[in-house]
């Protein structure tokens, strides 16, 4: 990996580029994490909803890749933010991972059901009693950084949210880093999307990069970490090489101009009301 390949915010050092493990599954799950870690990977995101933690930890155990050098993050699903149950399922989470602590903890979707305050003295708690790292949240939109950092008795190192070529995140992107918090985009390639946009292609031309490397590239250079999911071999390597070309303005600025109030991808009715 490369020296320009991580994000450190406070305490947390986070990799830029990390895999995300959303639907993947079983023997698929835990292969593709061991031959990602075996690549040079040093970041595997999951989360308790995706149901797949115990393969991502048999992934990491199978990489032979020494635990402190690999950073983990799982996240707390939206129906367990009461302060036991938010305990109860984060150190199910370890459980099955089979780790004494992870390096993030999030909030994988607020709740409006559950005080915010509540929740967040719950995820604080878990970091000062060496649980989670850091923690942080998830889909959280500018209103509620903005409340979780003023709630907030610990450090928050970072918001992960959907960002790509065809949603414009500057409000909150802008929002976290006021209070601190890195950026984590899920859904970098648009679910594939932007491997087939005419744009992202001929930018890549002039690369000889694929339209998917110029979507992750135009991220990481906008400060964002990013977490491609894949279960393909030939595709982990490929969203591993993205450090070795730079984007220049122009191509930033063209690359901008793809968003459009439809981007969004991620919607669904336990979502917040997005900025």
């Amino acid at each position: 990996m490369h020296s320009d390949s991580a994000n450190t915010v406070g305490s947390a050092h986070i990799p830029a580029l990390g895999l995300g493990t959303w639907d993947l599954r079983g023997r698929t799950c835990a292969r593709v994490v061991e031959q990602a870690l075996r690549l040079g990977y040093r970041h595997i995101d999951t989360a308790e909803i995706y149901g797949n933690e115990r393969e991502v930890g048999e992934g990491l155990r199978g990489s032979g890749i020494d635990r402190e050098q690999v950073f983990i993050t799982t996240k707390v699903w939206q129906e367990h933010l009461a302060p036991r149950e938010f305990e109860r399922a984060a150190k199910e989470s370890l459980a099955k991972l089979r780790l004494s602590d992870v390096d993030l903890l999030l909030i994988h979707w607020p709740n409006a059901r559950v005080p915010l305050a509540e929740t967040i003295g719950a995820l604080c708690r878990m970091k000062s009693q060496g649980f989670a790292r850091n923690i942080g949240v998830s889909n959280f939109t500018v209103p509620l950084v903005e409340q979780a950092a003023k709630l907030a008795t610990e450090p928050l190192a970072n918001n992960q949210i959907e960002w790509h070529p065809y949603l414009d995140q500057s409000k909150v992107i802008a929002a976290s880093r006021r209070h601190g918090l890195a950026i984590t985009a899920y859904s970098p390639i648009a679910r594939g999307r932007a491997g087939d946009d005419n744009v992202l292609r001929l930018i890549g031309m002039h690369h000889r990069k694929t339209a998917a490397q110029v979507s992750l590239r135009f991220l990481i250079q906008e400060g964002a970490i990013v977490i491609p999911r894949t279960s393909k071999l030939e595709r982990l390597e490929e969203n591993m090489a993205i450090f070795d070309f730079t984007l220049d303005p122009g191509e930033i600025d063209e690359i901008r101009k793809l968003a459009n109030p439809r981007g969004r991808i991620v919607d669904w009715p336990g979502s917040p009301n997005w900025d």
